[in-house]
């Protein structure tokens, strides 16, 4: 293979070289869904709530009701149905992740009793806004 600088001259490069190279160069994490577990439907889609690991714990007890939710040391991830952020502004150190498209390969840490992986979007929601100090959209003042 010919590499073709500035000035257009080339070089040959082997196929050890490309090879060395490839191997060489930082690959990213492929894009990849959070499974569903097995024996669990989504007939509402999937979409994710990443929040930052350490305010994981602090849902739990929060929650009347928990569904699947993913770990790693950085984030935990939480299954709700698709277009749960429909009208809603997550909070900042939230990420709402639309198919539920993560980079990372977290674990399942908690699977739900019964057949649905969701956990309900506006109490987790409202148990964020708590936590973070942020005020819920709906709660902002409105003008006439």
């Amino acid at each position: 293979m010919a590499v073709s600088g500035a000035s257009g001259s080339g070089r040959v490069l082997s196929l050890d070289t490309l090879v060395r190279l490839r191997r060489s160069t930082p690959t990213t994490a492929a894009p990849r869904r959070l499974p569903v577990p097995e024996g669990m439907t989504a007939p509402l889609g999937c979409d994710a709530v990443a929040v930052p690991a350490r305010f994981g714990p602090l849902l739990l007890p929060r929650l009347p009701r928990v569904g699947c939710v993913y770990a790693d040391d950085a984030h935990w991830w939480w299954i709700v149905p698709s277009d749960s952020d429909y009208a809603l502004q997550w909070p900042e150190s939230v990420r709402y992740t639309t198919g539920a498209v993560v980079l990372d390969t977290p674990r399942l840490i908690h699977r739900p009793d019964g057949t649905v992986p969701y956990t309900p979007p506006i109490p987790l929601y409202l148990a964020l806004c708590r936590i973070t100090g942020t005020t819920p959209t709906w709660s902002d003042q409105l003008s006439a």
